[in-house]
């Protein structure tokens, strides 16, 4: 069995929940969503997890993961900062904020020799998804061959209002063509889902796929989304608040016909916390996986 990482994207600061809710507690005993990630990851066989959080708040992070999990799987932290950057590049000398989830993505290249996975650290995926990425490990052979885990447009709803979307568009050959953000999507009275454009609307299937930003690369991605980086930053350093984006990225390399990437579906309901008033929500929601037997309630026992 091939070693495989999982990449966990945990550097944001939270400022529309209004708190670092990477660490935040929403299971029975005080578990985060990333506990659950990582429960599902390690049953499908991933034996490595690396975090990328911000330096000013990782000895805070280690103090609530390293005791939970540690000798169950072999852990690293990253910190992401705006001085991960190639030599010799002029940024604004009042930008605060790194450079967005590929840069996340590059700043883990000396820790990630093997295939490996990368999540949102406040998502909830649910258990397929990671089987369907390590089954992908174990399958193909091509090392510029990526995966996206996809899915069900209905599946990632919100009750509570509209969402943002990446629609994955799909080659008949089940490869990614691209990802457009679709925004404020939405159910409507009749139970049609759709999303506002021009001066309509755009009706989609609940069927759609969407990019959750769960992805499946190789160490390959470091170089070739290294150089478009490094391009970037060129062109867009000195700016106050550009970022460089995994989709953006892919978008390039699919483009430029360096890559692969396929588009495999999960059946998983997803949800994820972005303002304070999700959290009940979030926790109810756990508690009913537990209460189905998906999760025992005390999770790492």
């Amino acid at each position: 069995m091939k070693n495989k990482t999982l990449l966990v994207l945990a550097a944001g600061m939270g400022s529309r929940y209004g708190g670092l809710k990477q660490m935040d507690a929403f299971g029975p005993n005080g578990e985060t969503i990333i506990d659950y990630s990582i429960y599902d990851a390690i049953d499908a066989g991933f034996n490595k997890i690396v975090f990328i959080v911000r330096a000013h708040f990782l000895s805070e992070f280690k103090e609530v993961f390293d005791g939970k999990f540690g000798d169950k799987v072999k852990l690293e932290y990253v910190t992401q900062e705006l001085t991960n950057i190639p030599s010799g590049i002029d940024v604004h000398p009042e930008r605060e904020k790194p450079w967005g989830t590929m840069h996340a993505v590059l700043v883990a290249a000396e820790e990630i020799k093997e295939p490996f996975c990368v999540i949102n650290g406040d998502d909830y995926y649910g258990k397929d998804c990671f089987k369907i990425a390590a089954k992908f490990f174990e399958e193909n052979e091509n090392q510029d061959t990526y995966a996206v885990i996809s899915y069900l447009l209905s599946n990632t709803l919100s009750e509570h209002g509209t969402v943002n979307r990446g629609v994955c568009n799909v080659s008949d050959e089940g490869s990614l063509i691209d990802i457009k953000e679709c925004v404020k999507i939405g159910i409507e009275k009749d139970g049609t889902i759709s999303y506002p454009e021009n001066d309509g609307k755009i009706e989609l299937a609940p069927e759609t796929l969407v990019s959750m930003n769960l992805f499946a690369f190789y160490p390959s991605l470091f170089e070739h989304a290294g150089q478009l980086f490094t391009k970037f930053l060129q062109e867009h350093g000195k700016e106050l608040k550009s970022e460089f984006y995994i989709p953006t990225a892919l978008d390039t390399l699919i483009k430029n016909e360096i890559v692969d990437v396929k588009v495999l579906k999960s059946e998983s309901v997803w949800f994820g916390v972005t303002y304070k008033e999700d959290k009940p929500v979030v926790i109810e929601k756990l508690n009913a996986l537990i209460a189905d037997g998906v999760y025992p309630e005390n999770l790492w026992g």
